[in-house]
C-alpha cells in the first residue's frame, strides 16, 4: 500500500465527520477499535483484495492482448504468403475488421457486465475468444481469416472495458490507478511474452501439416480457453455478491467507497437516464479525444513493431525480429506501473500524460527523420515509452471523474470504444516500408493533437472547476435537496473534487 493509501485510509473517520450521513452507509464493523487498529484493518484489507482480484486479471488481459495482437508476429513468419494475401491492402483489412466488431459491441459490455455478473460474463467471453483464435490456424484464404477476426473482436470487446470498470468498483479514486497501471502492464508483457512465444512456435512449422504462424494461433488460442474455463472459479463479483469476503468486509468495501465519494458498491438497476447523463457530460468526450491519441498509436505499434524492426536494415532473420520486439515493451511494462504509482501519490493525472506523451512523440520523430538502425530502433523503446503508460492514466483519470455506477460504465464503454475504433486508423497507415514515413507521421499527429492537446486542456478545465467548487460556487446544486438526492448527484455534488 502506497504513502499515499496509508494517508487516505487514515482520515476515513474524519471524512465521514465532515461530509455528515451518507445514505445507504452500512455500520461500521470496527466501530469500538481505535484509529491505529482501524488503519491496519483497512491495509489488510486492500492486500487481500489486490492478492485476490488483480494477479488473474492480470492473465487474462495478456491472453487477451496476446490474441488480438499476435497476428503482427504471424505476418512475419509468412501468414501472407500462405494465405496469398495481397499486401498491404487484404492483411490490413484483417486487422481493421477486429476493431469494428470490437467497436460496435464494446459500449454495451459493462451494462451486460453488471447484470450478468463478473463471474459468468468475463468466462464466457474468455471462452469466446479463444474458440475464434484457435480457429484462425485452421483458415487456408482471405474471407476465413477476415471471418474469425470479426469473431475475435466481439468477443474480446468486453474485457479490457469491463475488467476498468470492476475495478473501479472496488478500490478508492487514489487507489485505482496503479491497479489499474499494473492491469495494463499486461498489454505490454505481452507484447515481451509473444515476441518470445512466437519465436519458438514457430519452430514447430510443418508439424502436422501445418505452418509455424498457424500453430502460434491454435496453441494461444487454446491457452485462452483453458483460462476462460477456470476463470468460472477465479473470477470474483462485485463488493456486495463477492463470497470471499465476510459479512463485515463487505461493510468495510462498501463503507470505504462511499466515504471517498463513491457509490460504486451499491446494486442499481439499469436506467436510461444513466445513458443520457454520460452522454451530456462534457468529461466523456473530452476524454475520448484524449483516448483515441494513445490508443490508435497503441494498436499501431504492437501490430506492426515485428515489421518495422525487420525493416531496420539489419538483415534480421524473422526469430531475430520477434525477438528484439521484446526489450521496447518490457521498458513500457516497468514505465507504466511508475506513472501509476505516481500518479496516484500526487493526483496529478494530466501532468503525467503530458509528459509522456511527450516522450512518444519524440520516439516516433526519430523514426520519422533518422534513416540509421540504431536510432530507429532507440526510437521505438521511446515510442512504447510514450504510449502504454498514459492508456492506463486515462481510463484511471475518467474512473476517479465519473460518479455512478452504471454512469461510470457507460462513460467507459463510451471512452474506450471510441479509441479502439480509432484501431481501424492504426490497421491502415503502416503501408509503405521500409521507412513507414506516413504511419510514423500519423502517429506523431495523434499524440500531439489527440494526447497531450486534450490532457492539457482536459486538467485546465478540471481545475477550473475545483476552484469554482471550492469557492461555493456549485453549493446552490444541493439547496432544498434531501440526502438521497443530494447523492444522486454523483460527480455534481459540490463536494466532489475532480482529480486533475
Amino acid at each position: 500500500m502506497s504513502d499515499a493509501e496509508k494517508q487516505s485510509a487514515s482520515h476515513d473517520s474524519h471524512d465521514e465527520n465532515r461530509v455528515g450521513s451518507f445514505d445507504g452507509l452500512p455500520p461500521d464493523p470496527d466501530a469500538h477499535l481505535s484509529q491505529e487498529e482501524k488503519d491496519k484493518i483497512d491495509r489488510k484489507l486492500v492486500w487481500k483484495l489486490d492478492w485476490i482480484l488483480i494477479p488473474w486479471l492480470c492473465i487474462l488481459y495478456l491472453l487477451a492482448f496476446l490474441d488480438r495482437t499476435n497476428i503482427g508476429n504471424a505476418r512475419v513468419a509468412n501468414l501472407p504468403q500462405d494465405l496469398h494475401l495481397k499486401l498491404p491492402e487484404q492483411y490490413n483489412e484483417t486487422l481493421t475488421i477486429f476493431f469494428i466488431s470490437y467497436s460496435l459491441f464494446e459500449p454495451l459490455t459493462n451494462v451486460l457486465l453488471k447484470r450478468l455478473r463478473p463471474s459468468v460474463f468475463i468466462p464466457i467471453i474468455m471462452v469466446l475468444w479463444g474458440a475464434s483464435m484457435t480457429g484462425m490456424g485452421f483458415v487456408y484464404n482471405y474471407s476465413g481469416l477476415m471471418a474469425a477476426r470479426w469473431f475475435l473482436g466481439l468477443a474480446e470487446a468486453g474485457l479490457f472495458p469491463g475488467v476498468n470498470y470492476y475495478l473501479s468498483c472496488w478500490y478508492k479514486r487514489s487507489e485505482f490507478g496503479v491497479r489499474a497501471a499494473i492491469f495494463f502492464s499486461a498489454a505490454a508483457v505481452s507484447g515481451s511474452f509473444g515476441g518470445l512465444l512466437a519465436a519458438a512456435i514457430e519452430l514447430m512449422d510443418g508439424i502436422g501439416g501445418r505452418p509455424g504462424w498457424a500453430w502460434i494461433f491454435i496453441l494461444e488460442g487454446l491457452l485462452t480457453v483453458v483460462f476462460g474455463f477456470a476463470s468460472f472459479w477465479m473470477v470474483h463479483d462485485f463488493p456486495d455478491q463477492a463470497r470471499f469476503l465476510s459479512e463485515a468486509d463487505r461493510a468495510r468495501v462498501v463503507r470505504r467507497l462511499k466515504l471517498d465519494q463513491q457509490s460504486s458498491a451499491e446494486h442499481e438497476e439499469w436506467k436510461m437516464s444513466y445513458l443520457i447523463a454520460g452522454l451530456k457530460d462534457w468529461k466523456m468526450w473530452l476524454g475520448m479525444v484524449i483516448y483515441m491519441g494513445c490508443d490508435m498509436p497503441l494498436y499501431a505499434f504492437s501490430l506492426f513493431l515485428p515489421s518495422i524492426i525487420q525493416e531496420l536494415g539489419w538483415s534480421t532473420s524473422t526469430v531475430r525480429s520477434q525477438l528484439l520486439s521484446v526489450p521496447p515493451y518490457a521498458a513500457a511494462a516497468v514505465l507504466t506501473v511508475i506513472i501509476g504509482f505516481v500518479a496516484d501519490r500526487t493526483r496529478q493525472r494530466g501532468l503525467c500524460n503530458i509528459t509522456v506523451s511527450l516522450i512518444g512523440v519524440a520516439g516516433f520523430s526519430m523514426l520519422l527523420g533518422s534513416t540509421d538502425p540504431r536510432v530507429k530502433y532507440a526510437g521505438t523503446f521511446l515510442g512504447a515509452l510514450g504510449i502504454y503508460p498514459c492508456i492506463s492514466n486515462t481510463i484511471s483519470w475518467m474512473a476517479n471523474n465519473i460518479e455512478g455506477v452504471y454512469k461510470r460504465g457507460v462513460v467507459l464503454g463510451f471512452v474506450i470504444g471510441w479509441g479502439n475504433l480509432n484501431g481501424i486508423v492504426s490497421s491502415n497507415i503502416y503501408f509503405n516500408p521500409p521507412r513507414y514515413l506516413e504511419g510514423h507521421g500519423v502517429m506523431v499527429a495523434y499524440m500531439t493533437l489527440f494526447l497531450f492537446g486534450g490532457s492539457l486542456l482536459m486538467t485546465t478545465l478540471l481545475r477550473i472547476e475545483n476552484s469554482k467548487r471550492r469557492q461555493g460556487k456549485r453549493d446552490y446544486r444541493i439547496e432544498g435537496k434531501s440526502a438521497k438526492e443530494i447523492e444522486a448527484l454523483g460527480d455534481g455534488k459540490p463536494d466532489f473534487f475532480y482529480t486533475v
